[in-house]
């Protein structure tokens, strides 16, 4: 008879030894055991089997590529946005260095490049750039899904404990409460945007063209340019120093090419025209329902879908605007009550620009009458501030992953990541500012706990969320002792 070769034999055998082993393991413990059947695979083909199925079997926890661990599951991305939407204290510079703590340096979810990469996104468009990073990370890990329920997080544990402190300030008319947490959250917030400014920065610029273009941006928000204007000469300037190799970045080109791409970057334009479509009906079709509803309804659909497609540069630059209309265009609210909506946003967790959440149940309140009119005006006032922010990041998103790396914009965006730390060192000065020198005059206690608690971050590696428990602690005691 014809000898076979050996391979083929194995390949005969293969399915036969499977079913004569699945035989023999139910046969009675007495029976001999059958190693014939473990024979008849050779020992390299078992090994692969055995290796292969571990692998399955076992989740990774290995980083799969530089600076990047495993695609965190569903369940675990969950667990972190909720917990995030607790924590998010401090504004967007605040906010940013927590995700940049917890999701780069801990957890590594993301890496350093990618992340500067979003976060020059999101500050050049409209609405609030933290919560659109926290969406572009979970849009980066499971697509549309993963963008809703990281923004949504990231916003709703805030909605909620806004619309209960609203209720009650409406109702009783008293937040002074609230003054000793505010004040403490303030050192917290100084401790971390420090901190943000030192890690990115150190990781950032290297040269001295990149600490000129940093400092320029700091001069330039400083003294009150828009931050659109800060953004296209940030630009401007990158493209040129990026051709000279003069501005550096802390990875390679061959390093930023092993990034992982989204799975979007190569689907179809035609997919990209869908998803616009469905983004816009699904934005637009209940602003125009409101619109035509007229009354309070229309004019906080309108006033809100305005500020959010004109708040460049944060919370800070579009306030102004949001308190003017409110207090004296539309009548709203007063003066007094607007001041309160901003120590309750400053004292809740999530976007500063959630004072909107405050001012929409106001409106609500006092316009219409009754709380259930004032949860009505919060939660327009909340989603036409918001959806915006997922209709941007949702389409634009995958087009700017496919051009990140390659090209004259990919050298464009390496001036505006160095003008960037530029733009969160002036963020730092100006929450500093505010917080430990409220009238002029220096607030001692906010100094002190401040650099104790830039220790405790930057040498001793303190959690954020001890950190501003125990700040609001401090800030909460040194209120209520005589």
């Amino acid at each position: 008879m014809r000898r076979r070769p050996f391979g083929a034999m194995c390949a005969m055998r293969w399915p036969s030894d499977i079913r004569s082993s699945r035989r023999l393991s139910a046969t009675p413990a007495s029976l001999p055991p059958a190693d014939k059947s473990s024979r008849a695979v050779p020992r390299p083909m078992r090994e692969s089997v055995r290796v292969r199925s571990q692998a399955f079997a076992q989740p990774q926890t290995q980083p799969t590529h530089i600076g990047v661990a495993a695609k965190p599951t569903e369940a675990q991305a969950f667990r972190f946005w909720l917990k995030l939407g607790f924590i998010s204290f401090g504004g967007p510079a605040g906010q940013i260095a927590i995700m940049h703590d917890e999701l780069v340096e801990r957890r590594g979810w993301i890496s350093e490049r990618r992340f500067l990469h979003a976060l020059n996104f999101c500050m050049a468009l409209p609405g609030p750039e933290a919560q659109q990073l926290a969406s572009y990370i979970g849009y980066s890990t499971y697509g549309v899904r993963g963008a809703v329920t990281a923004g949504g997080l990231f916003v709703f544990p805030s909605f909620v404990l806004l619309c209960g402190l609203t209720a009650v300030y409406a109702s009783y008319g008293e937040v002074a409460t609230v003054a000793g947490i505010v004040r403490g959250l303030g050192a917290a917030v100084i401790a971390l945007v420090a901190v943000a400014v030192l890690r990115i920065g150190s990781r950032v610029i290297h040269t001295p063209a990149a600490l000129a273009l940093a400092a320029a941006a700091f001069v330039l928000i400083v003294i009150g340019v828009p931050f659109p204007i800060i953004v296209a000469l940030a630009a401007l300037a990158g493209y040129p120093a990026s051709k000279l190799d003069r501005v550096s970045f802390w990875q390679s080109e061959a390093q930023a090419e092993d990034d992982p791409k989204d799975d979007d970057t190569t689907r179809a334009p035609r997919s990209f025209v869908r998803r616009l479509v469905t983004t816009l009906v699904i934005w637009l079709a209940p602003v125009a329902v409101l619109l035509a509803a007229g009354g309070l309804v229309a004019q906080l659909a309108g006033f809100f879908t305005v500020a959010a497609l004109v708040t460049f540069g944060g919370a800070y630059a579009v306030l102004p605007f949001v308190a003017n209309a409110a207090v004296n265009h539309y009548g709203w609210l007063s003066a007094q009550d607007m001041i309160a909506g901003l120590a309750l946003g400053e004292s809740t967790p999530g976007p500063l620009i959630m004072v909107n959440t405050f001012v929409g149940f106001m409106a609500g309140y006092n316009v219409e009458g009754g709380l259930a009119w004032g949860f009505v005006g919060a939660l327009i006032a909340t989603l036409c501030t918001f959806v915006p922010s997922f209709v941007f990041i949702i389409n634009g998103a995958p087009l700017i992953d496919r051009i990140r790396t390659t090209g004259a914009f990919a050298s464009a965006l390496n001036g505006i990541t160095v003008g960037v730390v530029g733009v969160i060192a002036a963020l730092a000065v100006f929450v500093a500012r505010h917080a430990a020198f409220p009238d002029g005059d220096p607030d001692w206690l906010v100094i002190s706990l401040a650099l104790i608690a830039f220790v405790a971050v930057w040498r001793f590696r303190v959690g954020v969320v001890p950190t501003v428990a125990a700040c609001a602690l401090v800030g909460l005691s040194a209120s209520v002792l005589p």
